[in-house]
C-alpha cells in the first residue's frame, strides 16, 4: 500500500508544492485548507494535468469535528501541518489572530490527533522567527526568544507539542527552514514581488535599505526534506533547512535585476524598516543532512531563472492578482 499522508495547509506555497512532491512519489496525498482552491498558477500539483489529490475546505479554528472526521476515514501515516497565520509586520495589528490560530486551534488539533493510534507521525511545519534577533549560526537547541505575536504564538505551540511529546509519547517532529522561494509563491513575498515589479516598471520598495542577510531555499529542497522527516525523522526532533549561501536582501535584488538586465537603482526605492523585523537566520542543517540524508540541490540562480519564467509565462494574469498581503482573520 501506498503512504497516505494528510497536509493541512494545502493550499500554502509550501503545503502545494509538498503535495506536489507527495504526488511525485506516489503517496496517497489529501489536502485541507480554510480557503477554496487558488487559481492552478498557484498549485504546482496541477501542472501536470489531473492528479488523484483530494481536496477539503475546512478551518482549524471552526471546524475541528469535521477536520478529525477526514483524519479517522483517511486514516494518514503521516499528518504535515504547514497551517499557520503567517506574516511577521501584521501580526502587531491582530495579535489575538495569530494566537488563536497558531497557538489555540493547533492545539486543539493537536490533543485530538495524539489518540490516533494510526498516526506514524506529525511533522509541525514551524519557523526560526521562535529563536528571535539571533547572531551566528543557529543550531535547534537554541533557546527561543520570540520578539513579534507572531513568533511568540509559534514558539508557545512548539512549547506545547514538545510537552505533549515529552507526555503522551506523541510522534512529533519540526522542520524549521530559512526563507523559502520558488515558482508559484505568493506575490508579497520579495523574490516573486521583485520580479513582478521588475517586469511591470513598478518601483520596489526596500525595507531598511534592505541589509537583513537571509539564506533563502527553494521549495522542492524543502519538500524533499519535510518528507524526510515524516518518513525518518525521530519523534521530538527538530530539523533546520537552509542552504550554505546566505545573502542580503538588497544583493537579492540587485541579482534579479542583473538577472533581468536591468540597473538596480532605475527600479528600487529605499523606505524605513518594519517594527520587530530580525536582522538574520543563519540556520546549522548539519543534522538534517546526516540523519536524512538530505542535500539541497537547487541553487539561488536557478531558483530565481525559474522563478522568472514563472512570472513572465503567467504575467497578464498575475498582475491582474492582488500583490499585497491580505489579512484574513
Amino acid at each position: 500500500m501506498s503512504e497516505r499522508v494528510l497536509v493541512i495547509g494545502s493550499n500554502s506555497f509550501s503545503g502545494a508544492h509538498f503535495v506536489d512532491h507527495c504526488l511525485g512519489e506516489g503517496c496517497e496525498v489529501v489536502g485541507i485548507s480554510r480557503s477554496s482552491e487558488p487559481a492552478p498558477v498557484f498549485l504546482p500539483y496541477k501542472w501536470h494535468g489531473e492528479t488523484p489529490f483530494r481536496f477539503h475546505r475546512l478551518d482549524l479554528n471552526h471546524d475541528l469535528e469535521a477536520i478529525m472526521a477526514v483524519v479517522d476515514d483517511f486514516a494518514p501515516d503521516y499528518v504535515v501541518n504547514f497551517a499557520a497565520q503567517g506574516m511577521v509586520a501584521e501580526s502587531w495589528l491582530h495579535p489575538e489572530h495569530w494566537l488563536q490560530t497558531n497557538t489555540v486551534a493547533t492545539v486543539r488539533l493537536h490533543d485530538r490527533l495524539r489518540h490516533r493510534r494510526f498516526l506514524k507521525k506529525y511533522v509541525h511545519v514551524s519557523t526560526p522567527e521562535v529563536y528571535g534577533n539571533c547572531q551566528g549560526t543557529v543550531r535547534e537547541n537554541t533557546v527561543y526568544s520570540p520578539s513579534t505575536p507572531y513568533a511568540v504564538s509559534r514558539a508557545a505551540a512548539d512549547m506545547s507539542l514538545m510537552a505533549f511529546h515529552r507526555a503522551y509519547g506523541f510522534p512529533v517532529a519540526f522542520t524549521r527552514a530559512a526563507n523559502v522561494y520558488g515558482p508559484g509563491q505568493q506575490l508579497y513575498r520579495i523574490i516573486p514581488r521583485t520580479v513582478l515589479y521588475f517586469l511591470s516598471g513598478r518601483k520596489l520598495q526596500l525595507h531598511g535599505g534592505g541589509h537583513s542577510v537571509r539564506s533563502f531555499i527553494h521549495i522542492r529542497d524543502v519538500a524533499d526534506a519535510t518528507l524526510r522527516v515524516a518518513r525518518s525523522g525521530g519523534a521530538g526532533e527538530i530539523f533546520h533547512l537552509a542552504t550554505a549561501e546566505t545573502i542580503s536582501i538588497r544583493a537579492l535584488v540587485e541579482r534579479i535585476a542583473l538577472r533581468l538586465g536591468l540597473r538596480f537603482a532605475d527600479h528600487v526605492e529605499v523606505v524605513g524598516e518594519r517594527l520587530g523585523k530580525d536582522s538574520a537566520y543563519l540556520l546549522d542543517c548539519t543534522k538534517a543532512r546526516e540523519e536524512l540524508g538530505w542535500q539541497e540541490r537547487v541553487g539561488l540562480d536557478q531558483g530565481i531563472d525559474e522563478t522568472i519564467d514563472w512570472v513572465r509565462a503567467n504575467l497578464d494574469f498575475l498582475l491582474a492578482q492582488p500583490q499585497d498581503y491580505i489579512h484574513k482573520p
